[in-house]
């Protein structure tokens, strides 16, 4: 990621943290309804992880710490990191409101073993962080290097099958993108609305990365990790495409295509 990348990344996100502590609540668990007691994880998560009480986590790409402060909740002792210094400031006011324990730190991913000491019962990160990343070979390395022995690694995140999509004429999913992993980053320009509020357009640009199964799994296992599991599933955790239908809470699927692609998916690994 050159500087340019990286600057306009963080105006962007710098820019969005306030929208969506304003609302989240819309489409995702919002602060208030947070503050009220609900989680902010996917229960599939939850079940997933396991128990987490007396057992040290470190969320990376942290954004405004909702699910940081969840798993402290949930009786882990958290250490939340994001690039924003916006995010972080929020996520640190948050923890008081809630009246929750925990370390935030801004640090640039790729800079987190300079910036932080230790090592982790479980390292987790979820739910649309990996296309922010150029390097998805140093980001398992850093995972690795915060893992204990035998500790694990969780990610729930956007199926790249779900990036190559979009609607046609018809209403129906086609492929546009590319699955594979270009070294050139996909440019998205001002003026696209939030992810979180369709109301709002960022003047800033972003610049992402796409990565497939294969390069995650195969990064993950070259620095040092066993996989445990790979879970493909057939709903999307946020509304990705504009006819998609909320079919439960937290669970969005296109109309006729019901369990027929894949939309999510979940991973859990070791370290040796």
């Amino acid at each position: 990621m050159n500087e340019q990348h990286r600057k306009d990344n963080l105006r962007w996100w710098n820019e969005v943290t306030p929208v969506h502590v304003k609302s989240y609540g819309t489409h995702f668990v919002g602060v208030e309804e947070f503050l009220s007691g609900r989680t902010a994880l996917d229960p599939l998560e939850i079940d997933e992880i396991g128990p987490v009480s007396g057992k040290s986590l470190l969320h990376l790409q942290c954004h405004f710490g909702l699910d940081t402060l969840s798993w402290a909740r949930e009786g882990a002792t958290v250490t939340g990191i994001d690039f924003s210094e916006e995010a972080i400031q929020t996520a640190q006011k948050l923890a008081e409101r809630a009246a929750l324990t925990a370390h935030f730190i801004q640090s640039d991913l790729y800079e987190l073993p300079f910036n932080l000491d230790g090592q982790f019962d479980v390292v987790y990160t979820s739910r649309g962080v990996l296309n922010w990343l150029d390097n998805i070979e140093r980001w398992a390395e850093i995972i690795r290097h915060f893992l204990k022995p035998g500790g694990i690694f969780y990610l729930m995140e956007i199926h790249p099958f779900l990036f190559t999509l979009d609607l046609d004429e018809k209403g129906r999913p086609a492929i546009v993108e590319p699955y594979f992993h270009s070294n050139e980053p996909l440019l998205c320009e001002s003026g696209d609305p939030d992810y979180a509020d369709e109301t709002f357009y960022p003047k800033s640009q972003t610049w992402e990365w796409g990565w497939s199964l294969g390069d995650v799994i195969n990064a993950l296992v070259k620095a040092g990790l066993r996989i445990e599991f790979l879970h493909e599933l057939p709903w999307s955790f946020y509304k990705a495409l504009p006819n998609m239908e909320e079919v439960e809470t937290g669970r969005w699927t296109l109309p006729g295509f019901e369990g027929k692609l894949p939309l999510t998916y979940s991973l859990r690994a070791v370290a040796g």
